[in-house]
């Protein structure tokens, strides 16, 4: 796809992208964004001479969003130098500023407050779990560091047993069950980057283990309340319901999914956070620099995750572009910006089926117009 306004080629470098599903999803099994990996183990250049995004292709925009076999109804806000658009169509709300379960973007909530913690001194990236968790693993497990974690290099597998009160179950229900003696150990030593969302479930008991306080509350100290975000918030246990308006109708919520895709925003709060967090915002600066290090496994991975969790993406000419996919509750939704933070991308619609590869190309489609 080429933009008639400018000679650069809009093409991206990467294979696809997949809501990642949110929690009990994860117990289950997990749908991951699949960027090829173009990146090996060098840090992405912060400040390097890059070209930077191309202009906003609005014909493109307008195709995507048009209802049609992918999705019965669309959102895309961009904003950045020079450009600032909220466009709807199909049955969602008009309202720009209209609620929507973001899914799996929950875990980049996580991995901020996890970063936090690391630049105060808590804990360090290579620090066990076990360490920080005593009890929590099995004794026989080889040592899981917070970077591995953080990063889906952990090995973890997926839980073979249903958790205690599969409706809901609580974060130690769900990490209960992924380390029942029925189920294998982690890989050891660790070969792929591997998207799972038990990562961030650890990474939730994690925050709550360190600070003494609720997960949910310390999102809210540390991210939300700082930047303003009035409309992002993680429901309590068993809150299906969503404020009005709601981007779509309301529809049943599948099981609690808490730090790994469980919350609530919005898209002028999702735009603030991402602009934050890759404009250096919320981060001291050597953990600013793991939001854009990948680490070796993604040379080979179908999911390049950085050490932050940032998934990246590369336009033909150099530029990165790095965010997170998610769904929940029928919306696929998508959050990803420039490195310096400078242009942003949301959006959200409503899946007409869940036919993973017709998703990987919306995405893909929407982020090629966007940047």
């Amino acid at each position: 796809m080429t933009n008639p306004m400018n000679s650069r080629s809009r093409a991206a470098r990467w294979a696809g992208l997949a809501g990642a599903g949110a929690a009990l999803v994860a117990v289950c099994a997990t749908t991951a964004p699949a960027f090829a990996a173009t990146t090996g183990t060098r840090p992405s250049p912060v400040g390097s001479a890059l070209h930077g995004p191309a202009p906003v292709d609005r014909q493109a925009l307008a195709r995507l969003m048009a209802p049609d076999d992918v999705a019965n109804g669309t959102m895309v806000r961009i904003t950045g130098p020079g450009v600032h658009l909220t466009e709807t169509t199909g049955q969602l709300s008009r309202d720009p500023a209209a609620y929507f379960r973001i899914g799996s973007i929950t875990k980049l909530f996580t991995s901020t407050v996890v970063l936090q913690l690391v630049g105060e001194g808590r804990f360090a990236m290579d620090t066990p779990v076990q360490e920080i968790l005593p009890g929590t693993l099995p004794a026989g497990w080889a040592p899981i560091t917070v970077r591995r974690l953080l990063s889906h290099t952990s090995g973890l597998g997926m839980p073979c047993v249903a958790p205690e009160n599969p409706g809901s179950p609580t974060p130690a229900a769900v990490v209960a069950a992924l380390t029942d003696p029925k189920c294998p150990a982690p890989q050891s030593p660790v070969t792929v980057q591997q998207y799972n969302g038990m990562n961030y479930f650890l990474l939730g008991l994690v925050v709550e283990k360190t600070t003494g306080h609720p997960y949910a509350d310390e999102v809210q100290r540390r991210v939300a309340r700082p930047l303003g975000l009035r409309h992002t918030y993680l429901p309590r246990p068993g809150d299906t319901s969503i404020p009005a308006p709601s981007l779509a109708a309301p529809v049943p919520d599948d099981p609690w999914a808490w730090a790994e895709g469980g919350m609530i925003s919005n898209a002028p709060d999702l735009d603030r956070f991402l602009r934050a967090l890759l404009g250096g915002r919320l981060l001291a600066p050597a953990q600013q620099a793991e939001l854009f290090r990948m680490p070796a496994l993604s040379a080979t991975a179908k999911v390049p995750f950085s050490m932050g969790g940032l998934v990246r993406g590369e336009l033909d000419d150099g530029t990165p572009v790095w965010g997170k996919t998610g769904s929940k509750a029928g919306g696929v939704n998508g959050l990803f910006g420039t490195q310096d933070g400078k242009r942003v991308l949301v959006y959200s619609y409503t899946a007409v089926g869940d036919d993973a590869d017709r998703q990987r190309r919306r995405a893909e489609d929407f982020i090629e117009a966007a940047f």
